[in-house]
């Protein structure tokens, strides 16, 4: 598909210019079968295309002022649906009338771990999120506890999802062509409905001792705890954060607050 839209450094823009990947892409949706499909920064519509193909509702969210006329003349049957606006502040439950849906796209490099913070945010509202972003970071979304890629994007995601790495992507098939590899990953609601502790407290203890990711879960937590708290000398604190699976972060979590720790934490 020959475009004049350019892409665009400050954007994080990497156009696709393989149609296989392209459908391939697209096909990760089906694994959610009838809900809408919200694509992020369709571009030039490489995605977009096969999208339209599976004859489901499809809302595209573009930045880039120069994509969205492209988008609407080329794709005359979805100009209605293309929507200008900064996806990190769109308003999602507007979108398809507060009904679920599919997120997808060949996401910008320079916000790809924001989209999936959001995405955290309206979990309840995505039961599935599809597409393309860098290897590096699809590799610590779907990162398992004592691997170098294991920390914060892969604890507080795997809380609420469950992580597919489908495959990667050669920096060659784009333009202009990242610096890096790319991979398609595929995140699946799982049935928690809340994680059992208090979750705002969970995630100053994940970010925090990730922090020192290399050394104590002990050297972390005295940042919270004071570094002559006793609770310190349990055996638990020996292990780095990257050993720590989900599950134990959110058991930690409740043994602060049921021990009455919480209001004693340090700023």
């Amino acid at each position: 598909m020959k475009s004049d839209v350019r892409p665009k450094k400050f954007l994080g823009q990497h156009f696709l210019t393989d149609m296989s990947i392209a459908q391939r892409i697209a096909d990760t949706v089906d694994a959610c079968p009838d809900l809408p499909v919200l694509e992020v920064g369709p571009g030039t519509g490489v995605l977009t295309q096969f999208l339209m193909q599976k004859e489901r509702e499809l809302k595209v969210v573009e930045i880039d002022r120069e994509s969205v006329p492209y988008l609407k003349e080329h794709f005359p049957t979805l100009a209605s649906q293309v929507i200008e606006a900064d996806f990190l502040t769109t308003d999602l439950h507007a979108l398809f009338d507060g009904r679920p849906f599919v997120l997808t796209g060949n996401y910008p490099y320079n916000i790809s771990s924001q989209i999936f913070f959001r995405l955290l945010e309206h979990r309840d509202l995505i039961p599935c999120c599809t597409g393309m972003i860098q290897k590096e970071v699809a590799e610590r979304l779907a990162a398992a506890p004592g691997s170098k890629a294991y920390g914060v994007l892969s604890v507080l995601v795997q809380a609420w999802y469950d992580v597919d790495y489908l495959f990667t992507v050669s920096e060659t098939v784009f333009n202009p062509p990242p610096k890096v590899k790319s991979a398609v990953v595929r995140l699946t609601r799982n049935k928690r409905e809340n994680l059992g502790c208090d979750e705002q407290l969970f995630r100053r203890i994940v970010k925090t001792v990730f922090t020192m990711r290399r050394k104590m879960m002990r050297n972390g937590m005295k940042q919270l705890l004071g570094a002559g708290h006793p609770m310190l000398t349990d055996p638990f604190f020996n292990r780095r954060p990257e050993q720590v699976p989900v599950e134990e972060f959110i058991q930690l979590t409740n043994n602060l607050t049921n021990n009455g720790l919480t209001r004693s934490l340090q700023c």
